[in-house]
Order: structure tokens, then sequence, then C-alpha cells
């Protein structure tokens, strides 16, 4: 299991399937509102401002100062994440002030869906589209 806390067990109940819609749901609404959207235009914001067009895996930032997605909107935010275990979704999301859905789904997307052998420019370039994909042109609208 990654620090997103996903898990790809099959097969799975019909309880466990109705907790994965309500769940999908949750990171909709997250991604959706005005809350998340500002997220989404801080962590592009944030990404571009990067020293380098680098993102690592597997933790918020690291010794030598390379952040991860949610790191670089810490950083923008300027929100101390140094005490936090890069594993505790709810603090996270607690101290940047978006859903812990969104924390989740960022997380997996950050750390799972690259290839093995990805780099962190590929990583950089690969979440900056895929957060692009989701910031809408409006931002005082929700749907």
């Amino acid at each position: 299991m990654s620090r997103s806390g996903y898990i790809d067990d099959e097969p799975m109940s019909n309880t466990e399937q109705w907790a994965l819609i309500r769940w999908r749901g949750a990171v909709k609404s997250a991604f959706r509102g005005r809350r998340g959207q500002s997220a989404l235009r801080d962590t592009l914001a944030a990404m571009d401002a990067l020293p380098e067009r680098k993102l690592i895996a597997n933790d918020l930032e690291n010794t030598a100062g390379e952040v991860c997605a949610l790191g670089a909107l810490a950083r923008a935010r300027h929100v101390d994440l140094d005490d936090v275990d890069p594993e505790d979704a709810e603090t996270v999301a607690r101290k940047l002030d978006i859903a812990e859905a969104m924390v989740r789904e960022i997380v997996e997307v950050n750390d799972e869906w690259g290839d093995y052998n990805e780099t962190p420019e590929r990583r950089w370039g690969r979440m900056h589209a895929w957060l692009k994909k989701h910031v809408r042109n409006d931002p005082g609208v929700t749907q």
C-alpha cells in the first residue's frame, strides 16, 4: 500500500464497491469545490515556481530540499510539514486546508501513476498535465 492508502485488492464485496463509489464521490467533490480548485491552482503555480522542474515520490520533502506535488503546495503556502508523517493524509490535509480525499488522490497520482523508472523531471511533467486537466476555467463556479 502506498502513502495514499489506496489498495488494489480484488474481488470486492458489495459493501466495498459502495464504499469505493462513495469515496470517488468525495474525491470528485473535493476537486470541484472552491477550496479544491484554489489548491489545484496553487499547486500548479508552486510547481512552476520550483527552481528545477522535478518532483519526488514517497515523501513530502527530502533532505536535498526536493518536494512532491503536495510538498510544493506546502512550500508555496508557507506551511511547515517537517514534523508530519508523509503517510498521515489526515494531518497533511488539515495543515494544507484541503480535503483528505484530495490529498490521497494527489499522492496516488504523484507516487504511483508513473513508470517504474520515471525520472523526477517526467513526474513533474505528468503531474503538471494531470493537475491542469482538473482545473476549471472559472474559479468561482462549482458544478
